[in-house]
């Protein structure tokens, strides 16, 4: 008998030191991966909103996942997953060996494997660290490192980690972010039969999905909370009020997306600040407006729309598409991105991606650049035609968009009908090495150095274009438009972003160009953008054989871009112009911006530094470097007094 002690003693000791030299081999071998779950850094879903805290899109590569603190998962909800999973959780140290033995022993009797007792510590180490397969060197690896893992984190951890790790179904990943999408609710906000709906997920997601299988769901939350009154954890009338409630499940999409064009811009852009944006549960506060994204997108496909009702050739709008860019005058923040009619036909950004010729709509930088030099609004110019000859011997004869000429008219009335010729020939008295230099100062790049900038084959996207056209009505300013505001990291870092700006002109000089578009709103070709009780300002633009619409218009607080166009450059049917194209969404978005934020400012401030005088029967503005014929001295300054 003695002897029999003594062989099962040897055999004690050889199996204990055994484990011990393959717990020594197993923690050699896996001590990195086990500091996957000491520190823990999973992939998070990086939020995007806009100025306002309203949710844009959830942005995330692979795993959607919000993550939750400990103190800030209910009670309730622990002790639902508690009851479910592991009762003996806050008792055990990692494996639970009485469920352990039990569940072996069924699995012998019935020669495969029908029971786990796995605990929600292992859990959490299969689903983090190891696989699922069911096998005894898995299954043995698994029991080390719970151990050691229970040894490294509290309890109140170790849950923290499982809920906001395992899968919940639908492409939610942790708990947070299963009951913002089943339920549009925080995690305080639900009740507890929806607590035990999201615990009972995790055994087997594909089928406890309630969004594919509701009512399976609620049986399995059921079983939660009848497990809860048999523990003693709730009362028999909160389980059975709880038992027969019938949550309200939404079938979101993951994403959410509001602005899929704003979301990829900012993602653009976030990406060249931090490389992880797309994993690193980053919170991005935005400039955008959803309200007005949302109107910006019906006035582009509005406008879209009427298009269509002119053109008889449907084949003429094949790759028609559009963009439109709604700005802050004063600080310079994008309130809207619009990349193109729709983004499931097309996810080009046209808004930011494009580089489109401007057409007349470039022709207020020309005129601006006049005035400074001192010619007044009412300064005459010649209207009449010339013909170049290159030195390659080719013959460029520009021309009026009416093909005909007025013979001497003024600054204000060339630009308010949109005078190519007229334009052309004040480039030439001013001089075009002049006016390319100081175009250049002003901020364009890669500008050709010849007169075909009077007729606008300067290339930019409308993004980049809001920046030029917002100086007019900000006093001269030139501010770089900004989209993200702010980026918060996963450990609540927070880091600022401020535009830059620089002054270009004097207000005074601003706002002559602002009394010149205003007339061409009033009175020219863009009259279809006028706005009752508002005062609108801004310059129609259309490019040779009407491949290029635009409209760039502004009120004393916003400034908004419209262009229109084919994505392979090919010309539009001759109907479609800035005058009679791009206006129509721009005065559908303007009446309806105004009725919903009915503060807007509705008059251009006049600066100290601007008079009035008469001209010819009318009333015009004139400055001190700008003034009339009748008024003081003379129509020029020396370039060394200008601003730019």
């Amino acid at each position: 008998m003695r002897r029999f002690f003594k062989i099962i003693f040897l055999i004690v000791v050889v199996l204990a030191i055994f484990l011990f030299i393959y717990a020594i081999k197993k923690y050699d071998e896996m001590r990195f991966e086990m500091y996957k779950l000491v520190d823990y850094y999973p992939k998070l879903t990086t939020q995007i909103f806009d100025k306002n805290g309203k949710l844009i899109a959830n942005y995330f590569d692979e795993e959607n996942r919000l993550y939750t603190d400990f103190d800030d998962i209910p009670a309730r909800m622990i002790e639902a997953l508690v009851a479910i999973e592991d009762t003996a959780f806050f008792e055990h140290s990692g494996v639970n060996f009485e469920a352990n033995i039990r569940a072996t022993m069924k699995n012998i009797v019935a020669l495969g494997y029908k029971e786990g007792a796995s605990t929600l510590t292992q859990q959490l180490v299969k689903n983090v660290i190891l696989t699922r397969e069911k096998t005894l060197k898995r299954k043995l690896n698994e029991v080390f490192l719970s151990l050691y893992i229970e040894k490294k984190l509290t309890k109140e951890q170790i849950i923290e980690r499982y809920l906001n790790h395992v899968y919940f179904g639908h492409g939610y990943y942790g708990i947070k972010t299963a009951a913002d999408g089943y339920f549009h609710k925080t995690l305080p906000m639900l009740t507890l039969k929806e607590m035990a709906m999201l615990v009972g997920i995790p055994r087997s997601p594909s089928n406890y999905d309630p969004t594919k299988n509701y009512n399976l769901s609620l049986g399995r939350a059921n079983s939660v909370l009848f497990r809860m009154k048999q523990l003693g954890w709730i009362t028999e009338s909160e389980y059975e009020e709880s038992r027969n409630e019938e949550p309200v499940v939404f079938n979101d999409t993951l994403t959410k997306n509001r602005a899929p064009y704003v979301v990829d811009e900012v993602i653009k852009q976030a990406s060249k600040m931090f490389e992880d944006v797309r994993s690193g549960g980053y919170q991005i506060y935005t400039t955008i407006d959803l309200d007005v994204q949302d109107l910006a997108q019906e006035s582009l496909v509005y406008g879209y729309n009427e298009m269509l009702k002119r053109v008889e050739n449907k084949t003429d709008i094949t790759l028609l598409n559009g963009a439109m860019v709604v700005s802050n005058n004063r600080n310079g923040e994008v309130l809207a991105l619009v990349g193109g009619i729709d983004y499931v036909k097309s996810n080009f950004n046209r808004a930011t991606s494009s580089n489109r010729q401007t057409g007349s709509s470039f022709k207020p930088f020309i005129y601006q650049i006049a005035l400074n030099l001192g010619y007044s609004t009412v300064s005459l110019i010649p209207d009449i035609s010339r013909v170049y000859v290159e030195n390659s011997g080719a013959v460029w004869a520009p021309k009026n968009i009416e093909g005909s000429f007025q013979g001497l008219i003024t600054l204000k009335e060339s630009i308010t009908k949109s005078r190519n010729l007229a334009t052309i020939n004040l480039i030439n008295e001013i001089g075009l090495d002049v006016v390319h230099e100081e175009l250049v100062k002003m901020g364009f790049k890669g500008l050709a150095n010849d007169l075909s900038i009077a007729l606008g084959s300067y290339g930019i996207s409308p993004l980049k274009y809001s920046k030029f056209f917002g100086m007019f009505a900000n006093g001269g300013e030139v501010i770089e438009p900004i989209l993200i505001k702010k980026m918060v990291n996963r450990f609540g870092n927070e880091e600022a972003f401020e535009t830059t700006k620089y002054r270009l002109l004097e207000p005074e000089q601003s706002y002559l160009m602002v009394d010149m578009l205003k007339n061409v709103v009033e009175a020219g070709t863009g009259r279809a953008a006028r706005v009752a009780g508002i005062e609108i300002a801004g310059k129609t633009g259309t490019t040779n054989d009407n491949v290029d619409a635009w409209f760039c218009g502004f009120n004393p607080d916003i400034n908004v871009i419209v262009w229109y166009g084919k994505d392979d450059n090919t010309p539009m049917p001759r109907s479609e112009t800035g005058g009679a194209t791009s206006v129509v969404p721009f005065a559908y978005f303007m009446k309806k911006y105004i009725e919903m934020y009915p503060q807007t400012t509705r008059k251009f401030a006049i600066p100290e530094g601007v008079k009035r005088g008469a001209h010819e029967g009318k009333e015009e503005f004139f400055t001190k470097r700008s003034p009339l014929p009748n008024a003081a001295n003379s129509y020029r300054v020396n370039e060394k007094d200008l601003l730019f």
